[in-house]
């Protein structure tokens, strides 16, 4: 029962970190960065998702950046609504911090907006405009996604994620984005080795360059070095 400060490949504008629900995230994404390729899942994230009552005990100060739930999905459509509620709740209690949310379910985000401080954030995972559904993931297609983004109160901060990035459509992932509006992009590559489907650096480089000029700021992970590299070059990782 603690509040963690944020370290390793996260993402470094988070200060802490915070997790209410243990089990496994219903998403069972193939390449869940829960999963450690040496030592497995943590055994407190593995079973039956379950809400960790003692967890809304912890006091969370003031003036952090708390990504909420980061080792799951809050919104994913198994968890239920109470739970939901009971989360946004204890966050309440601390208002002077910036709570960061993350979802590849970002249509149950509206029914909840009114319980959300007006400072908190809401990002989505976005990894490629294409289906990964029947290989890769069980969490929403990326098309609905795209679109439960675009239909957000602009009130709130939005970003979006584009992490670990797949092999993508450029015209139409940078459409996407762009319609959706977010106050910045991350974009980052896979970092586990789950020899996923990824884009060459042409791609990336054109979906960078088509958000900057659209204004959308970018925040390009050290991760990303290693497509970039691979595909063009030492010299590509300037783009970081």
């Amino acid at each position: 029962m603690s509040l963690k400060k944020s370290k390793g490949n996260m993402y470094p504008w988070v200060t802490h970190t915070h997790a209410h629900l243990g089990g496994e995230c219903p998403h069972r994404c193939s390449y869940c960065y829960v999963d450690n390729p040496r030592f497995g899942r943590p055994e407190k994230f593995q079973g039956p998702l379950r809400l960790m009552h003692e967890e809304l005990l912890v006091r969370y100060g003031s003036g952090r950046t708390i990504f909420i739930d980061h080792c799951n999905d809050l919104f994913a459509e198994d968890v239920p609504r109470e739970w939901i509620e009971r989360v946004l709740d204890h966050c309440a209690l601390w208002p002077t911090n910036t709570y960061v949310y993350q979802t590849k379910n970002p249509g149950r985000y509206l029914s909840f907006i009114p319980l959300m401080l007006s400072t908190c954030m809401l990002g989505c995972t976005i990894e490629t405009n294409r289906d990964i559904s029947s290989t890769n993931s069980q969490a929403p297609r990326p098309v609905g996604r795209f679109m439960h983004m675009k239909a957000l109160n602009s009130s709130r901060i939005l970003f979006v994620t584009v992490e670990p990035i797949m092999d993508f459509d450029v015209e139409i992932l940078c459409d996407w984005l762009i319609q959706i509006g977010p106050e910045f992009v991350n974009i980052g590559a896979d970092s586990k080795a789950h020899n996923l489907p990824e884009p060459p650096a042409e791609k990336i480089l054109a979906l960078i360059a088509a958000l900057n000029t659209a204004g959308i700021e970018i925040r390009a992970k050290h991760n990303l070095g290693r497509i970039l590299t691979a595909s063009m070059g030492p010299s590509s990782t300037q783009a970081e």
